[in-house]
């Protein structure tokens, strides 16, 4: 699983942070940090997180999605 938080949009509501405390924190007041690539178990937290975010900052891919570089991949 990825996650990735469009920082820009970011409002700082804080609701990721109730949601999935072990994924998201703040640091300081206003900046949020995260794990960008959270463990899968956390899976459920990070999709409320997601949900929960007013400004929908919150992007998150599945772990099963190959990479682009996979082998047997054709372009």
């Amino acid at each position: 699983m990825r996650l990735v938080v469009d920082l820009n949009r970011c409002q700082s509501y804080g609701q990721c942070a109730y949601a999935a405390p072990t994924v998201f924190r703040f640091h300081g007041e206003e900046s949020v940090e995260y794990d960008y690539a959270p463990d899968p178990s956390t899976r459920r937290e990070v999709e409320r997180a997601a949900a929960a975010c007013p400004v929908q900052a919150i992007t998150l891919s599945g772990a099963t999605e190959p990479s682009p570089l996979s082998p047997g991949r054709t372009r």
